[in-house]
């Protein structure tokens, strides 16, 4: 199979197979703990028995069709904000349903009909619930009210800047539900608020005058809240301002609200091309049937689709959960970007989990699966200070001349990077 000429081994071509036959073999091992779990990490495909169950019960509960739940404007107008329907529909506790409403005088809750059709009856560690129903944890006052310092890094009304060449504007509070690890659970409040048209004028006024603006971000709250004429009007306006190169849109409506990706919206988001949407799907199970619809309707409308996932204690910080979530964000065509580290956000301590559990997800990731299944784990500096990628340790020495590096495998390679003398 091998023959030994001079200093180095020859191989047959069966020698080689051979070789390579036993390396697939280490490599099937090394995965061999995620195959055994990943078809009891189930997806929002897996759960459709019940989740129709949920759904035809909330229908009854609120005596609506079909047409109804297809609408996404019934379903902001009949969002969960009460403990009687989770009473009734979803067999609350009357311990529990007090704790929520004991939450609910210090910080608003809401969820659309269509997420609560997710949740598990009876299940305290759902995640689905862990993110929409409130938690006593809510109570502890440990945490900021602004980690990001978001009032300090707004030079003009509606705006949030950051970097040098791109910017946020702040369009409304409004989302469809309003998740309870938010990083702007200060500004939900009590009613619902576009921003004035006057702020948003000021705001785009702004972009046009400060010209190394490139790259602009609308979200909220959730920018696809806004209706399509205003969504139209906004995008037109960022369209004719020479210097902005691409448009961005924050949502989480794809997840919790995918009814609002109608074709009356994805025609005028095909209007304004190059757009990118950033979503938040944070755990396999709000992978649907009608959430994989809604991100059809949008590529097919040219829009890039990225995701955002927040690393939340309870709901995702597990590798397996995590490689699962990733794989099928891949299949509905949905690029996997960041895992956001959870901010130090008051009333959202139970949440955040330890760095390690952040590296440790990217070690399992990172050759063990595609490569646009890895997203960057993120930790945002205090104060608007920005985005620090945060990355397990491969680069063990670097004289200049060699480099020590540790591959996926832990495998240690000493490599020459800059040949020969100087």
């Amino acid at each position: 199979m091998s023959v030994q000429v001079g200093n180095t081994w020859r191989f047959s071509a069966e020698g080689k197979r051979s070789i390579a036959l036993k390396r697939a073999a280490e490599l099937k091992r090394q995965i061999s703990d995620y195959l055994a779990r990943k078809d009891a990490i189930e997806t929002g495909f897996d759960m459709r028995e019940m989740n129709d169950k949920n759904k035809q019960r909330l229908l009854r509960y609120y005596n609506a069709g079909e047409e109804c739940w297809n609408d996404w404007r019934w379903h902001i107008a009949h969002r969960i904000d009460n403990t009687g329907v989770l009473r009734a529909l979803f067999h609350f506790s009357e311990q529990r349903s007090n704790e929520v409403r004991n939450v609910a005088m210090r910080y608003r809750w809401s969820v659309s009909p269509y997420f609560a059709s997710l949740m598990e009856t009876g299940n305290p560690d759902d995640p689905i619930a862990l993110q929409a129903i409130p938690s006593i944890a809510e109570l502890d006052e440990v945490g900021l009210e602004d980690p990001m310092a978001e009032e300090f890094t707004s030079p003009a009304p509606c705006i949030t800047r950051r970097y040098p060449d791109r910017l946020i504007i702040n369009v409304t509070n409004q989302c469809a539900m309003y998740c309870r690890h938010c990083q702007r659970r200060r500004n939900i409040g009590e009613v619902d608020r576009h921003k004035p048209i006057q702020d948003i004028l000021a705001a785009l006024e702004y972009i046009r005058r400060n010209k190394e603006i490139r790259d602009v971000l609308i979200t909220g709250g959730d920018a696809l809240l806004l209706n399509d004429r205003k969504l139209d009007w906004l995008l037109g306006e960022l369209d004719a301002i020479k210097h902005v190169e691409i448009k961005r849109l924050g949502t989480r409506t794809i997840v919790t609200l995918p009814q609002r990706i109608t074709p009356e919206l994805c025609a005028v988001l095909k209007k304004h091309p190059p757009l990118y949407i950033n979503t938040q799907f944070n755990h396999p199970r709000e992978i649907t049937p009608e959430s994989k619809q809604a991100c059809d309707r949008l590529v097919e409308a040219g829009v890039v689709l990225g995701n955002q996932t927040v690393l939340l204690k309870g709901v995702n910080n597990d590798p397996h959960i995590m490689k699962k979530l990733n794989q099928e964000l891949l299949r509905i065509r949905v690029r996997p970007y960041y895992i956001f580290h959870a901010k130090a956000v008051k009333g959202t301590r139970h949440f955040i989990t330890t760095v390690d559990d952040g590296l440790e997800i990217m070690e399992n990731l990172r050759g063990y699966t595609s490569g646009l299944a890895v997203p960057t784990y993120i930790i945002n500096a205090p104060d608007g200070y920005g985005k620090i990628p945060v990355l397990p340790r491969y680069v063990l020495r670097n004289d200049g001349r060699t480099i020590r590096l540790r591959n996926w495998e832990k495998r240690v390679f000493d490599c020459t990077i800059m040949p020969g003398g100087v």
